[in-house]
């Protein structure tokens, strides 16, 4: 179980690093940047993916392109939501993309419907409701609102990619090895271009925050990667676990640690949110 302890606080340190980015004045997309850079060199270091899959004619290049796009793109928007809505309730809205993920699961995939899961569905969906509630001015209400959304939606996308792919016959990290890296040359030629209109200006500071940022990024992967072989008669156990696991650590950081106002409706929808990933979780696969 230390596994998922790992993987989870490396999940919630990811959010910490983005919430103190700007008040160091730190460009948050060479950070994400130079995170890429940092976890293809790790993927392809530490689990060696074999990439034999993708030589063949009808590889999914399409999903994985889009993958590399998406990928990059949702983590501008969760450093963006995690600045305006919070960590607490960004990171329920990202682990809440299961919902949508078990929808896709549904309608796309084929897979069962059965009690467990529609009563885990309706209630984080009642729990989407009540973390997106919070005592704001209208711009701020809507700004945040939005951000979260997109967060919620763009981590069920990433999922929904990753099994198109799966299906396709190319393993995950495999996957995640190619998007990686097609996402740090997209964002590598970014910068340069926005150094070139004199937006940006590439220096250490930045390199080495997203080096960092990038080390959370892939222990969050690699540690659940590892919990799961070292548990493999239990997914349900390791999925619940670090869902929730994080749900709570970003609640308690969240809250303690940088002092985020939650309201009652809010905190509902925590516990909500808890109860939905349990029962997803109990629920029988296939």
């Amino acid at each position: 179980m230390h596994l998922i302890l790992y993987s989870a606080v490396c999940s919630v340190l990811v959010s910490v690093l983005l919430k103190l980015a700007p008040r160091h004045r730190l460009d948050v997309a060479q950070l994400v940047t130079w995170n890429y850079l940092a976890a293809t060199a790790l993927c392809a270091w530490v689990l060696q993916p074999s990439l034999e899959s993708l030589r063949a004619p009808d590889a999914p290049w399409a999903a994985l392109l889009g993958l590399a796009v998406v990928l990059p793109s949702l983590f501008l928007v969760l450093a963006a939501s995690v600045k305006a809505a919070g960590i607490v309730r960004t990171d329920v809205a990202q682990r809440l993309s299961l919902l949508l993920s078990l929808l896709a699961a549904f309608t796309l995939f084929g897979e069962r419907v059965d009690g467990l899961r529609l009563a885990g569905l309706g209630l984080g969906l009642l729990a989407v409701g009540g973390i997106v509630m919070r005592p704001e001015q209208e711009s701020a209400v809507r700004r945040s609102w939005g951000l979260l959304l997109v967060v919620w939606v763009g981590f069920a996308v990433v999922d929904v990619l990753l099994k198109r792919i799966a299906l396709a016959g190319t393993p995950s990290l495999a996957s995640l090895q190619v998007a990686f890296a097609v996402a740090f040359a997209l964002m590598v030629a970014w910068q340069l271009l926005r150094q070139r209109r004199g937006q940006t200006r590439l220096d250490l500071r930045h390199l080495v925050a997203g080096l960092l940022l990038g080390v959370l990024n892939f222990g969050n992967i690699v540690f659940y990667v590892r919990a799961h072989q070292a548990l493999p008669d239990n997914p349900s156990v390791v999925f619940a676990a670090m869902n929730i696991g994080v749900v709570v650590l970003g609640t308690l950081v969240g809250v303690l640690v940088f002092g985020e106002k939650t309201s009652r409706w809010n905190r509902a929808a925590i516990g909500l949110a808890i109860i939905a990933i349990a029962l997803i979780a109990a629920a029988p696969k296939g």
